[in-house]
């Protein structure tokens, strides 16, 4: 090991957009790289909907025998169900095995030497590693579960419009805002590698935290009332229960508003501190190679 030569001039804590064609290109390049891999989008889509249908069975095997109202009816839930199996590449449950890979080779040193803020040219590529699985597995979900479902006679288990134009734009919106939100997390687990190299063990605590906080395993108003006030204001929260239920119409339009804040604060907060931390493991980093 041989620790890094000083950089004359480090990047910015805080990066100026003013012009932001670079980013735009990184997360172009990303994207259209990982669209390559189509085999794996086809197997993935298959995993997936296996467990979407093992979800469903428990969900509904829950609600027959639910003896009083819950928060959310059955054609809701299995929207939400859907729309976190046709998601699940755009929550942070993972690292980029390129970037972990350059941690360990020392090839992350080219990085500091590039004419771009830091923290912008990982969170773009981030960002491209994040929305290229939802494109190849998630649109032949939609359509499965939209339109060959109620073909197949399966209409009760079929993923239902959006609730309304309003409950359409909020998921839009919302699903842009949860984008930046998972990217920005990932990307504090990308620069943990800085000090763990490794990347394992934050793949394994992301995993849980993630789909046990997203709504991804159980949705959240489903928990016992007295975990919902931590729920609620938890940051995963804005990766998939507000986008999915918005869609649905369990979040009435009066309240997409409110939600749509929720993630974005929660988003603005994730990438300070990453940039904070960004800015100390680049002064303190020890490149592993020769």
């Amino acid at each position: 090991m041989k620790q890094t030569p000083r950089i004359a001039s480090l990047p910015p804590a805080f990066g100026s957009w003013r012009d932001i064609r670079p980013l735009v290109a990184v997360v172009s390049a990303r994207y259209r790289t990982l669209l390559q891999y189509r085999a794996a989008a086809f197997a993935g889509f298959a995993t997936q909907l296996f467990w979407g249908a093992i979800r469903l069975m428990i969900l509904a095997a829950f609600f027959a025998a639910a003896t009083e109202p819950q928060p959310m009816n059955l054609t809701e839930v299995v929207a939400y169900v859907w729309l976190g199996q046709a998601l699940l590449g755009m929550l942070p449950w993972n690292v980029d095995a390129d970037f972990r890979q350059q941690i360990r080779d020392g090839t992350v040193a080219y990085d500091l030497l590039r004419p771009l803020d830091l923290y912008s040219y990982w969170y773009g590529r981030t960002l491209g590693f994040r929305v290229a699985a939802p494109t190849l597995r998630g649109i032949p979900m939609v359509l499965f579960a939209m339109v060959l479902l109620p073909l197949a006679g399966l209409g009760d288990w079929a993923l239902i419009p959006p609730a309304s134009a309003v409950a359409f734009a909020g998921f839009v919106g919302s699903l842009v805002l949860a984008a930046m939100l998972a990217t920005a997390v990932t990307l504090l687990a990308h620069i943990s590698l800085l000090w763990t190299i490794s990347g394992v063990g934050v793949d394994r605590i992301l995993t849980v935290l993630v789909t046990i906080f997203s709504g991804l395993v159980v949705p959240l108003p489903l928990f016992p009332d007295w975990l919902q006030p931590f729920l609620n204001w938890q940051p995963f929260r804005g990766l998939a229960d507000v986008p999915y239920r918005i869609y649905s119409g369990n979040i009435p339009p009066a309240e997409i508003v409110p939600e749509l804040v929720f993630i974005l604060v929660w988003t603005v907060a994730l990438v300070l501190l990453g940039r904070l931390i960004l800015l100390r493991g680049v002064r303190r980093m020890v490149v592993q190679g020769g």
